[in-house]
């Protein structure tokens, strides 16, 4: 599996796609239906900061890309 860095490097050489947070990511791939672990800092079951629906695609891509989907 690749990291979260490794995934928004990818984007921002491929497809130029800058701000990528892994918040964002985190929740791309839950939508996606991966596993994802609870963050340590996190207060409430609720999203603060959703995936951007603009850049949900490449994170997408981004994640076939990498055979996680």
């Amino acid at each position: 599996m690749a990291t979260y860095e490794e995934i928004s490097q990818w984007l921002r050489e491929t497809h130029g796609v800058r701000g990528i947070k892994t918040f964002h990511i985190a929740h791309a791939k839950k939508l996606s239906g991966l596993p994802v672990r609870k963050a340590w800092n996190r207060r409430t079951e609720g999203r603060v900061y959703p995936c951007p629906p603009d850049k949900l695609p490449y994170i997408q891509e981004a994640l076939r890309h990498f055979r996680m989907l």
